[in-house]
């Protein structure tokens, strides 16, 4: 790829010579991006190919996955105009030297985007407030607590309120992995995700029940001793593990949950669960991978009134 010309010309000039390479770096283009989006990424992984030589085209690796972030983080800043730490901006800059992209985006001042951001804060900050007083039942326009017997669950257009959210929390895990270097099994996941959701200003939320307690589950596993626990953020359920103790269940929660984040993207989805023995529609969060519908059962539903139907948390 070195060499005195650069930009679209040269790499096609190496993708004609190379026609198993310029098969699978296709593979690795998201489908939101656009094209001048994906032809400056591009150039940038090939560019960058020769200092992790550990990356086979078609192989599945750590450094593949570490250099596909780190193309990730360059995109979001040059199109996006996403800031990271010092050393990761260092890093990407480098990286991306002798890289031309046409027509950037022009980006407002920094006080044009305070001002802007002071007023997007301002209406979401009234508008958690409606929704601490109203509760999960105004949000869909209901007004009035439903009964206990009506159906409860997320509203229709839950998904795409908490769609922004997971984007961001998805760029602040990536990031905090290649930091990391890459998804490994004796790392502290829970750490990880906890980091990476209060960056983004938000908690994780941790249900933990007794295995015996859970009901629907074969009568083998009944009889085992130990925890299980449900990992929420913003009431989308992420992840549920078990373990001997609950900080062993909190850990393969955790797991559970970042494996979501693997994938190119993430999206939140209204699906259909047990919960106490019932079925409720629940807001879950998926990658790309195909998955069966064998979901684990619920252990905390946010979209009821706890109080009508005399539940505890």
């Amino acid at each position: 790829m070195e060499g005195e010309r650069s930009g679209e010309d040269t790499v096609s000039d190496y993708l004609g010579q190379n026609p198993e390479v310029a098969q699978w770096v296709e593979t690795l283009r998201t489908y939101c991006e656009s094209n001048k989006q994906w032809v400056a990424r591009r150039e940038f992984l090939l560019r960058n190919m020769e200092a992790f030589p550990t990356v086979e085209p078609g192989l599945p690796s750590s450094s593949l996955d570490r250099l596909l972030s780190l193309s990730t983080v360059w995109a979001n800043h040059v199109f996006l105009g996403c800031s990271y730490p010092p050393a990761v901006m260092d890093k990407i800059k480098e990286m991306g030297e002798g890289i031309v992209v046409e027509d950037p985006p022009v980006r407002r001042s920094t006080k044009d985007q305070s001002t802007a951001r002071g007023k997007r804060s301002e209406g979401d900050a009234d508008g958690c407030v409606k929704r601490a007083k109203c509760g999960t039942n105004e949000l869909d326009g209901r007004g009035a607590a439903w009964p206990v017997s009506q159906k409860a669950g997320p509203a229709p257009h839950a998904p795409a309120e908490h769609q922004p959210f997971f984007n961001r929390l998805y760029k602040a895990v990536a990031w905090k992995l290649v930091s990391a270097g890459g998804f490994g099994p004796n790392q502290d996941h829970f750490e990880i995700l906890q980091s990476c959701v209060e960056s983004c200003k938000e908690t994780v939320t941790c249900v933990f029940v007794p295995l015996k307690d859970i009901t629907g589950l074969p009568a083998a596993q009944t009889q085992k001793e130990g925890h299980v626990c449900e990992i929420r953020c913003q009431s989308v359920y992420m992840g549920t593990g078990y373990g001997r103790d609950e900080a062993a269940a909190k850990a393969m929660a955790s797991k559970e949950a970042l494996k979501v984040f693997q994938g190119r993207k993430v999206t939140v989805k209204i699906c259909r669960r047990r919960y106490k023995g019932k079925d409720v529609e629940d807001l879950m969060l998926f990658d790309e991978q195909p998955r069966s519908q064998g979901f684990p059962p619920a252990l905390s539903f946010p979209f009821e009134d706890e109080q009508l139907d005399g539940a505890s948390s």
